[in-house]
């Protein structure tokens, strides 16, 4: 489904991402992690065509989307929910919504996603009215996830999602992920709380340094020693 082949990134004098190549099939959560500045959100950032790269191949169904504009890529089936939330503070949770369907093609199937977003996250449908900036940090990573599957996307790839989360909304928020995959989502994931990610993931790629360093399933590299000591507490 998506292929990405030797991507090689420069911010400036600063090499990125160094050849990276991996593969994430259709109906799977794959997972990258790896320490601060190892490149995963860069990575993402690059599918989504936020970064521009002169090297390397990023393929969507076939089709190189190296060049295409973020529009395009969205438009295409691919989307970004983004580290930080990135939501509107001064818009309510429904004109949040609204706003992460703008790319749909068939305008009047946005209440239907309306809805559907409130049926997968109750709380949001409770506060629809309430302005996204006075939302709880766990209801506002709620709303960036609604947000993003707006679009209808075919896959959803999401940045640090537990990120300054409580321990329970940190469940949650994974718990989340395995019912947005098991409604047909493929999902791409960065994450630095690698035991949830591992736990959640069908296969796994260890990002060192703008490198790949390690792959295998989830469960591999759950008991892989290198893993466990560099990412598990030991």
């Amino acid at each position: 489904m998506l292929k990405i082949e030797n991507l090689q990134v420069h911010y400036g004098g600063i090499h990125a991402i160094r050849g990276v190549s991996l593969e994430v099939p259709m109906g799977k959560i794959v997972t990258l992690i790896g320490a601060n500045g190892a490149g995963k959100s860069s990575t993402l950032r690059s599918i989504a065509g936020l970064i521009k790269s002169k090297t390397g191949s990023i393929t969507w169904k076939g089709e190189n989307i190296m060049k295409a504009l973020p529009e395009q890529i969205l438009e295409s089936g691919i989307a970004l929910c983004p580290e930080g939330r990135r939501i509107f503070p001064q818009l309510t949770v429904l004109e949040n919504l609204k706003l992460g369907g703008y790319a749909r093609k068939d305008k009047s199937s946005l209440n239907d996603a309306i809805e559907r977003a409130f049926a997968s996250f109750p709380r949001l449908k409770e506060r629809s009215w309430q302005l996204g900036g006075t939302l709880s940090g766990g209801e506002q990573q709620m709303l960036a996830l609604a947000r993003a599957l707006m679009s209808d996307p075919e896959l959803v790839m999401m940045d640090e999602p537990s990120l300054g989360l409580a321990p329970i909304l940190v469940e949650e928020v994974f718990e989340i992920i395995r019912k947005i995959n098991k409604e047909g989502k493929t999902v791409l994931l960065v994450e630095q709380n690698a035991f949830g990610a591992l736990n959640v993931a069908d296969y796994a790629y260890v990002l060192e340094v703008g490198e790949i360093s390690l792959q295998g399933t989830g469960a591999e590299l759950l008991s892989d020693n290198r893993v466990v000591s560099a990412y598990l507490g030991g």
